[in-house]
């Protein structure tokens, strides 16, 4: 039977309403279009420390763009709040060698494939490992919000990483519920950076390789900026 991960959330969240509890939670972020939601919906429920951690994005200016969008991002809902709920930031230290390294030797997967698991679990593993290391009832990923990943993969690796480090592993298909079509919304309001590739500097050419596919297709040509 298929699980309903966002079910189990919702189980989870409906139990720290009724205690008045609320768990310290790690929330790794992609990027800040995909956070938006994500913290407006789980600011309700959690405290939050926010870790930045992505060495699969390339170049490294885009990293920096990313990271950037992020921590503005904070700072904007941080002051819609009043301070209420304040969410906090962590943005690790690009180093694209972790990345390449995980990868190695599966350059060639289309993404969506083996490639981007061994990505999902790299960054995972990080997220579990600050987050037993600092004390965190829970972590998850922002991941979960994109149409085009793969939830149960990304849960699954989550689990997994929390089973090695000890802490609990927080289920998520933020997707669901109207998440991302909120996270759009979000995005225009605080003016969010939306990139069109996922990060790494093979989706980046599998992204310019179906421009150039749809732009044959249709007879158009790209304007000159």
């Amino acid at each position: 039977m298929e699980r309903n991960y966002q079910r189990e959330l919702d189980k989870i969240t409906q139990e720290n309403a009724l205690s008045g509890k609320r768990p310290r939670l790690l929330l790794h972020a992609c990027c800040a279009p995909c956070s938006s939601y994500c913290l407006e919906y789980l600011s309700e429920y959690f405290d939050i420390t926010v870790l930045f951690y992505n060495p699969n994005l390339y170049p490294e200016e885009e990293y920096d763009k990313r990271a950037r969008e992020e921590e503005r991002l904070i700072k904007e809902m941080n002051l819609r709040s009043g301070g209420e709920r304040e969410i906090k930031l962590v943005t690790a230290e690009f180093d694209s060698r972790e990345f390449y390294g995980r990868i190695k030797g599966l350059e060639n997967c289309r993404e969506g494939g083996e490639r981007c698991l061994k990505c999902f679990e790299l960054r995972l593993e990080k997220a579990a490992e600050y987050a037993k290391e600092n004390g965190f009832d829970f972590f998850t990923t922002t991941l979960t919000i994109s149409p085009l990943k793969n939830a149960a993969a990304l849960n699954e690796a989550g689990e997994k990483a929390g089973e090695k480090f000890g802490v609990r592993h927080l289920p998520s298909d933020f997707k669901k519920k109207g998440g991302y079509q909120r996270s759009i919304v979000l995005s225009k309001e605080f003016g969010l950076y939306r990139q069109n590739y996922c990060g790494c500097v093979f989706s980046l050419r599998e992204s310019a390789e179906r421009n150039a596919r749809r732009e044959m297709k249709t007879g158009s040509v790209p304007q000159k900026n």
